[in-house]
């Protein structure tokens, strides 16, 4: 038997589910929860289960982040690392569908891999993600990245020093703690490639410029940190044109529309 036929019964799964929470009559962030806490809970379980490949997850994610634009009230060339991201200024209490599904995916291999039962242990059975993305190589390069962690050992990554948060090691670690290593690892390797195109005034590890941090992201969408998108997601503030935008796209110079954009933590108008 085949999964070939399961992949567009899950798209029209998420096309269903987004079309009847947009004719609710709920505001935009309670939407946006709904998708989050209520319709992709249910889109993962037939993903994870069934041979659906990547492209098909991506579709959906298209889908949804069209939908989460509208409702949250921002323009539609935003992009996703502005909702996606988990270092920016302004962080949401998001989570990709096609981030869930991989790291899905990651954890099911893992489990397979260090099953305590020898005749699953010996069979191995294979986990088909099409072509495009492969998850045993994908586990595979969080491994060696491990362990090449644990070779050049602990380094500063912030202001807090050497010594003053504990590591984990590949080497000294087994069964469940060594698959959430590597899931946590798999989660943070992304590739840049999807952002080139960005301006110079977007960067993914210093957030968007001219947002102000919010002071409780983690908080989620329950304890009402969702009030700050009317104002911080406006259109002049998250729309960014720039001249090396404006050649990546085959437009000119001097049409580039008036944009804010920020310096130094000052927010300021180009006129």
């Amino acid at each position: 038997m085949k999964d070939t036929k399961r992949g567009l019964e899950t798209v029209e799964l998420a096309t269903e589910g987004l079309l009847a929470i947009n004719r609710c009559g709920l505001q935009g962030k309670l939407k946006v929860w709904c998708l989050q806490f209520m319709l992709i809970p249910k889109l993962l379980w037939p993903l994870l289960v069934y041979e659906i490949c990547s492209t098909t997850v991506e579709a959906i994610e298209a889908k949804i982040n069209k939908f989460t634009r509208r409702w949250l009230g921002v323009p539609a060339g935003l992009t996703d690392v502005a909702m996606y991201c988990r270092k920016a200024k302004l962080r949401l209490p998001l989570k990709p569908i096609l981030e869930e599904y991989k790291c899905g995916k990651a954890r099911l291999l893992s489990m397979l891999e260090d099953s305590e039962d020898p005749i699953v242990k010996t069979v191995q059975p294979t986990i088909k993600t099409a072509r495009k993305w492969k998850v045993v190589e994908a586990v595979d390069e969080a491994k060696e990245c491990l362990k090449i962690k644990e070779v050049i050992g602990q380094t500063q990554t912030d202001r807090k020093g050497l010594g003053s948060s504990t590591a984990k090691w590949w080497s000294k670690t087994e069964g469940k703690e060594k698959r959430d290593m590597v899931i946590n690892r798999f989660g943070s390797m992304k590739s840049p490639e999807g952002f080139r195109k960005q301006s110079s005034n977007l960067n993914r590890d210093n957030g968007l410029i001219g947002i102000m941090p919010c002071r409780n992201p983690a908080y989620g969408m329950r304890s009402g940190t969702w009030r700050h998108f009317g104002s911080d997601f406006s259109s002049d503030q998250c729309t960014i044109s720039c001249p090396q935008t404006q050649i990546w796209y085959g437009g000119k110079r001097k049409r580039t529309p008036l944009v804010r954009y920020a310096k130094a933590g000052r927010p300021q108008s180009i006129s």
